[in-house]
């Protein structure tokens, strides 16, 4: 599949974008200038009040001068933005479509978003926000992957706030698999191990600490589970590697996962930290530059091909399943 997918996503780049993004270049330089004529509109207004000011209060006359920049610059980048989210949502588009995949640059609600929360994949928040939503099967299995920014308010003993909790990919797959009971998969925390394992429980059921056969995933993975016999089916070393293999496609951090029984099939829950990924890059440079490219072609293609292998039925586990 994943060569098949880069040579359709090569055909679209000689075939429809790279034609389309030369014809939107003309736009991009447009913007561009905008953009400097309002920053610079707005330096030299913002230099009245810095001269008018200077005599009295030099504070007064710098705030004055970068509030006018900002302004101008909020004004005439105007144009440049637009044209970035254009981008950006025509290029994700086309090439999901080459790998057998749907998107959405402003998803509602994801299915089983709180599933996250309810398995301690995620922390608390107060205010969440999602982009970047890829969608549709691999290997049979549906598949949904998409980014979430959640945030923590805050009060301090003037005002309110809010502060970044997460910031990164959240990963849903469902599949045809016997899954029974809860295996969550959390990052090794050193002494609060033990609190955590005390801790741990789901649906009213006190989950058991279930030990990693290779070591060395046990120094970084804790496990927690309803069914030990079932956890350590799923957990074999080839999906812990696979596992690990994924975050840093992602250029991630702390990867973690949750198989879920409850829905009557496999449910696998990944949420890694990654930051802001699938971006198109610089609006000042050519919009037809090949890196812009192969650049979201690459974060594209790592994702599919590893996720192919974490549930590949024939590789999925080196074990028979429990009956």
């Amino acid at each position: 599949m994943a060569a098949t997918a880069r040579e359709e996503a090569e055909r679209a780049w000689r075939e429809e974008i790279a034609p389309w993004l030369e014809e939107k270049e003309s736009e991009r330089r447009a913007a561009v200038k905008k953009l400097w004529r309002g920053l610079g509109l707005g330096a030299a207004i913002g230099l009245l009040p810095l001269v008018g000011f200077a005599a009295f209060e030099i504070g007064f006359g710098v705030l004055g001068f970068v509030f006018a920049v900002v302004i101008g610059g909020a004004f005439g980048g105007q144009d440049l933005n637009n044209l970035r989210k254009e981008i950006k949502t025509q290029l994700l588009n086309r090439l999901a479509a080459a790998f057998g995949l749907s998107y959405a640059l402003k998803p509602d609600e994801p299915a089983r978003f709180e599933a996250f929360r309810e398995h301690g994949l995620l922390p608390s928040y107060n205010r969440k926000a999602f982009e970047d939503h890829f969608s549709g099967k691999l290997h049979g299995a549906d598949f949904e992957l998409y980014e979430a920014h959640l945030e923590q308010r805050r009060r301090s003993k003037n005002n309110t706030y809010y502060v970044t909790v997460f910031r990164g990919v959240l990963i849903r797959l469902n599949f045809p698999r016997t899954v029974t009971g809860v295996t969550v998969i959390t990052r090794d925390r050193g002494w609060f191990n033990g609190l955590e394992a005390f801790a741990r429980s789901f649906g009213g059921v006190r989950l058991q600490r279930i030990g990693l056969v290779d070591p060395k995933f046990q120094s970084i993975f804790e496990v927690y589970g309803t069914d030990q016999v079932m956890a350590r089916y799923l957990l074999t070393p080839s999906f812990m590697e696979r596992l690990l293999e994924l975050e840093a496609a992602l250029k991630g951090k702390n990867v973690r996962a949750a198989f879920d029984g409850r829905l009557g099939e496999g449910e696998l829950l990944i949420a890694a930290e990654t930051g802001n990924l699938f971006e198109p890059g610089s609006m000042f440079q050519p919009l037809n530059d090949r890196a812009r490219f192969d650049g979201l072609i690459r974060d594209i293609a790592l994702m599919t091909e590893i996720i192919d292998l974490l549930i590949r039925p024939a590789e999925f586990g080196e074990a028979e399943a429990p009956v």
